[in-house]
């Protein structure tokens, strides 16, 4: 190990996405660049992404496809790619400007070239999710390491950070192992969300002590507990195109998306839920969700059809749904929409009928939380973007402390966005410092 005392041209907190990046930009600037990172291996998140699979970007922040030599799924429509622009939309209005000089740093474009130079062949699914084309994040992980090696940065495992001052030529960083003078500090430290992976907050602390604004985090991309019995009934069962929309306390619709949603045994969760869980987390009041299974016909157009439906025979009701929903959520349904259970169709009268539709593209259903952290795949808060230079990524109260990732307030929709934006920040922060 080499002494802790030699002065670094950088020195990064956090072997993450981000951090990882810096450090390899940096270095193939000819830096001398140390990252510290406080478990005993790094990229731990990148690890447990996409269901080990590590969903490292979205298509539709691509002009063409021409880079990815693995498959490209017939399901992804190559219309909806929109370059940059893609990428800032899933960040909203104020992230999305902040992202822009990242993203011009290292685009989608250089992020697949970066993992196919690596010799990992990428793939697009059908959502415009980018994967490896071996399914391994483990594969990712160690594309990102050896281009790091080859660098020439030094990782520095197991090396918690205690605390960075500043310095008349730089600044020191306080570890266990004792100081390390450095010009450059890059803050990598990642959020709160899975906290089992290290990510606790050390970040925020140490931009507070050096005069940073810290926007209360919150946890994002997470699921949503609501207070209906029946849901944990329907656990499995998978709508895979539905609008979730997120209501305010006088009936206001303040986000939605349209996504494929999941029941589970302690409420909602899938990628449309995922992403309004934001709005949830930072939402005052009550708030509920809005489920709307059938996105594509109006309620007149529903009604018109059970109305036909019920004349041509005596099914149940529920019988009557099996083309809208899943059987189990028809049954369920039935009973939100109070209607009694043998009912059928003949005997259905315009008011079920009219509460059936309700339930189809309007039932409502009381939020009373998400499940936190603990499984929040993003953090929504952290270092106030006013206080950071999107062109350098520079802090604009401490100069040569840079913060990258999950650290600063800026949080993206589910798909590959937050891992791009990671990647871009921290390729933009190498650049600058």
């Amino acid at each position: 190990m080499s002494d802790p005392s030699t002065r670094k041209d950088v020195v990064i907190l956090g072997a993450g996405a981000a951090g990882l990046f810096a450090a390899i930009r940096a270095a193939e600037r000819g830096l001398s660049v140390l990252v510290l990172e406080k478990n005993r291996r790094p990229g731990v998140k990148i690890l447990m992404s996409g269901g080990t699979r590590c969903n490292i970007t979205n298509a539709r922040g691509l002009k063409n496809t021409r880079a990815v030599t693995g498959p490209i799924d017939p399901g992804y429509d190559p219309r909806e790619a929109l370059g940059a622009r893609s990428i800032q939309r899933a960040f909203g209005e104020l992230g999305g400007k902040f992202l822009g000089p990242s993203l011009r740093a290292f685009s989608v474009e250089d992020t697949i070239g970066f993992f196919e130079a690596e010799g990992l062949a990428t793939k697009i699914e059908a959502n415009g999710k980018v994967f490896p084309a071996s399914d391994r994040a483990t594969d990712v992980l160690a594309a990102i390491l050896r281009r790091c090696e080859r660098a020439g940065a030094e990782l520095r495992l197991n090396s918690p950070v205690l605390d960075v001052q500043r310095h008349a030529e730089g600044f020191v960083v306080q570890t266990s192992e004792g100081p390390i003078p450095t010009r450059k500090v890059i803050v990598a430290l990642g959020g709160q969300s899975f906290p089992g992976c290290g990510t606790t907050g050390d970040g925020y602390a140490i931009a507070r002590r050096l005069g940073h604004t810290i926007v209360e985090p919150r946890p994002a991309l997470v699921p949503i507990k609501v207070a209906a019995d029946w849901v944990e009934e329907l656990k499995g069962t998978t709508l895979p195109d539905m609008i979730v929309r997120v209501v305010d306390r006088d009936g206001r619709v303040v986000d939605e998306r349209r996504e494929a949603l999941l029941f589970a045994h302690f409420g909602l969760t899938g990628p449309a839920v995922l992403d309004v869980s934001r709005t949830v987390a930072r939402g005052r009041g009550p708030l509920s969700l809005a489920l709307d299974f059938q996105p594509d016909n109006a309620g007149e157009t529903l009604d018109a059809d059970l109305a036909i439906a019920a004349r041509r025979g005596r099914s149940r009701v529920a019988t009557l749904l099996a083309d809208k929903v899943p059987h189990r959520l028809s049954e369920a349904l039935v009973q939100v929409a109070r209607v009694p259970a043998d009912r059928v169709g003949p005997e259905l009268s315009k008011d079920e009928r009219r509460r059936l539709v309700a339930a189809l593209k309007d039932l409502r259903l009381p939020i009373v939380g998400t499940l936190g952290f603990a499984k929040a795949e993003v953090t929504s808060g952290g270092v106030s973007l006013g206080e950071v230079g999107p062109e350098t990524l520079e802090s604009r109260i401490v100069p040569g402390l840079h913060f990258v990732g999950e650290v600063l307030d800026l949080d993206g929709r589910i798909g590959g966005y937050n891992f791009q934006a990671a990647w871009s920040a921290g390729w933009l922060a190498g650049s600058k410092v």
